[in-house]
């Protein structure tokens, strides 16, 4: 992989990981139509945990406010806005984490195709 496919990967995954299009998606479509070989999943990987990087630094304060209302509520306190917004973000968390572990290996092998892609974004 040269540099310019990670750098444009990159740039792809920054643009599209926070408008209503699938971020995954494309890093699959742009090497596709760019004629280069897939770059795999764990470079994919990779630039989804630098988007959660910038995106931990960004909402670092509520972050911050979310693990001390949990702390708090752990310890008897009250339970605030922060404390329910930690609850329903752990729970939304479970499911995904859950079929991650369960399908990985399908995922990795089956899923990555441009057809898939396609045929999920009709759907």
């Amino acid at each position: 992989m040269t540099l310019t496919q990670v750098i444009v990967l990159a740039l792809v995954q920054g643009l599209t990981e926070f408008l209503p299009i699938s971020s995954s998606g494309h890093l699959i479509l742009t090497p596709y139509f760019l004629g280069w070989s897939d770059q795999g999943l764990a470079f994919d990987v990779a630039v989804h945990l630098g988007t959660l990087f910038a995106v931990v630094a960004y909402f670092r304060r509520d972050l911050l406010d979310m693990a001390g209302a949990g702390i708090s509520v752990l310890t008897g306190g009250p339970v605030t806005q922060s404390a329910r917004m930690l609850m329903w973000v752990i729970i939304a968390t479970i499911p995904a984490g859950m079929i991650g572990l369960l399908f990985s290996g399908f995922i990795e092998t089956s899923m990555r195709s441009p057809f898939v892609i396609a045929m999920t974004t009709i759907g």
